[in-house]
């Protein structure tokens, strides 16, 4: 294994001795064939341990202990306007804490008409009375207690397993509107685990509804409100380790419930990495980027999610689906992987992946280009994808960069793209620019709260769209949101904006961002669905995907007939009749 040289003090060192160890055992144990009876031990061990045992990872089993129930992210970190009246973000955990921000008032007061003392205040406690009594299946409830599975039936542990991160989900909460929740939340602490949930559950007739990371944005999470059986939220959030790595053939084998920031941090203690960034990796699932084919920050180096999966695991109702070679490639008809990748949750939980690995980059850069205007920046964009690959053209204003590699290529790389884009008028920004560009990646979802508290809805949705049509579908779509808000009476003129975030070979993907004030209007989240309903017809229109990587869920799949034709739909489906006939995994997404 790799050293660590930089890590200081005794309880530091015994710790990534401690995992080092436990990555060697799994190198030791990890069998040839038939893998049950060590995933039983291993099982058994992690079931044993006390809720407080795993001091290494993230997200505790009551989630709301350190994160929000109606709103993005941790407890303690939120934008804010103090007593001054200066922008501030609070908590600890980000480079941006605790710092004031410069301008976002002004910024914000001016763009939304927001006035700072109209405030429309989220509801701070969660009501428990408000959420109705749970439907048990008493029968798989007294079976489940025989397994040893965790398992709650506490009004705070459903609600916050009922609700991903949509607009109208946020605001229901914030407002204390529960609507149905699930029934019971288990936590399985591995695969076996998830098995025995899964049979008892075909036994008895129970629904079940995966959880990894809770950041969908796509109403993935929400209970139908027509399911009739006892609702079970199966969160993943324990299902956390690194079970092996594999030094020689550059592979990792993890369980599905860790989030991205753990995943990361534990390979980099043993000096690796998967590169995969997503926007919301901070709390997001490896499970949740496999059902929703994820795409990363750092793509054009590392590939989306289904260009690092090697093996994929999954419980179905009628048994687990994995392949019995690990090889880079097989030609074996149609890859099993393609129906797991993007399956929302439908057919089965994936419980455990083998993913690529590659050694932490030696070097690291940021770097940021200011463009006369956003054609240049786009035409810019696409000259680099075309010349060469490995670097990563990101976000907000400016397009933000980040370099990784071993120096000489880091330096060549940089000057090539600093080249190109002096020949489309573009000016270096510097480093620094460059590296809050990336870092305000992962705070942007907390201005939508912040937005909230005075007034202001906004959202944001993507697409893939040619190169060709980049363009045409930026100007289209905003004109089109603007048109949309002053047709359904909002007062002041909407946010609306939009950022080329992944490059390809054939096109590029697009951020759209839009909020308005919605002071006056008596029902602004069946305001903001209709525009958002228009904004993806446009988007549809102009030659734009459905969805990049967000996925489909409940929001969108009205859309799929047109999108994948009706026999795509009805391939499918007869995949689900097959794999999951008494519709177990019934949370009807995709179609």
């Amino acid at each position: 294994m790799a050293s660590n040289s930089s890590s200081s003090g005794g309880s530091d060192r015994q710790r990534i001795a401690q995992q080092r160890l436990r990555i060697i055992a799994g190198h030791l144990q990890r069998p040839a064939g038939d893998d049950s009876a060590l995933l039983a031990a291993e099982c058994k061990d992690q079931g044993s341990k006390s809720d407080a045992s795993s001091e290494e990872k993230t997200v505790p089993r009551r989630r709301q202990e350190i994160m929000k129930w109606n709103g993005w992210g941790y407890s303690d970190s939120r934008f804010l306007f103090n007593k001054k009246g200066q922008a501030e973000f609070t908590g600890k955990r980000y480079k941006l804490s605790g710092m004031i921000i410069p301008g976002l008032k002004e910024w914000f007061e001016g763009t939304f008409g927001a006035n700072l003392q109209h405030k429309s205040p989220a509801t701070p406690i969660l009501n428990s009375s408000a959420v109705r009594p749970p439907t048990l299946n008493e029968a798989f409830v007294e079976e489940l207690k025989s397994t040893g599975v965790p398992f709650s039936h506490d009004a705070e542990d459903r609600v916050f397993r009922a609700y991903g991160h949509c607009v109208h989900e946020i605001f229901a909460l914030r407002e204390g509107r529960i609507g149905r929740v699930p029934d019971l939340v288990v936590w399985p602490n591995c695969h076996n685990d998830v098995v025995k949930i899964v049979e008892l559950a075909c036994k008895h007739n129970v629904c079940l509804i995966p959880y990894g990371g809770g950041t969908s944005v796509s109403s993935a999470l929400e209970c139908p409100s027509e399911e009739t059986r006892s609702i079970v939220s199966l969160d993943t959030s324990q299902m956390n380790r690194i079970l092996w790595i594999d030094e020689k053939n550059l592979t990792a084998h993890v369980e599905a419930g860790i989030v991205g920031q753990d995943l990361e941090r534990l390979l980099n203690e043993s000096g690796y990495c998967t590169g995969h960034e997503p926007d919301s990796m901070e709390f997001s699932s490896l499970g949740g980027w496999v059902a929703t084919r994820a795409s990363g920050m750092k793509k054009n180096i590392y590939g989306n999610i289904e260009d690092l999966v090697v093996h994929i695991k999954m419980v179905t109702p009628r048994g687990v689906i994995e392949k019995s070679c690990q090889g880079p490639r097989m030609s074996t008809g149609p890859d099993v992987h393609h129906f797991i990748l993007g399956s929302e949750g439908t057919l089965g939980v994936v419980t455990e992946v083998t993913m690529k690995i590659r050694p932490m980059p030696e070097y690291q850069k940021y770097g940021s280009v200011v463009f006369p205007n956003f054609e240049q920046g786009v035409a810019c964009l696409r000259e680099v994808a075309k010349q060469f690959k490995g670097f990563d053209p990101n976000r907000l204003c400016v397009a933000t960069l980040l370099f990784e590699g071993n120096r000489e290529k880091v330096l060549q790389h940089e000057k090539q793209v600093y080249d190109i884009a002096a020949k489309f008028g573009g000016l270096a920004a510097g480093e620094d620019n460059g590296q809050r560009g990336y870092m305000l990646t992962f705070v942007i979802a907390y201005l939508r709260d912040l937005g909230m508290d005075y007034y202001v809805m906004g959202e944001s949705f993507e697409t893939s769209v040619p190169w060709d049509r980049v363009l045409d579908i930026c100007q289209n779509v905003k004109a089109r949101i603007v048109h949309e808000c002053k047709e359904r009476g909002v007062q002041f003129t909407p946010l609306s904006t939009c950022r080329v975030t992944q490059t390809y070979d054939a096109g590029a993907c697009v951020y759209f961002y839009f909020g308005f004030n919605y002071r006056g209007l008596s029902d602004p989240v069946h305001v903001y669905e209709q525009v958002e309903h228009a904004a993806r017809e446009e988007i549809l229109a102009n030659g734009g995907s459905l969805s990049h990587h967000h996925g489909v869920g409940k929001l969108r799949k009205e859309w799929m007939s047109e999108t994948v034709s009706n026999v795509g739909i009805g391939m499918l489906k007869s995949v689900k009749d097959y794999v999951d006939p008494n519709n177990i995994f019934g949370n009807r997404n995709l179609f």
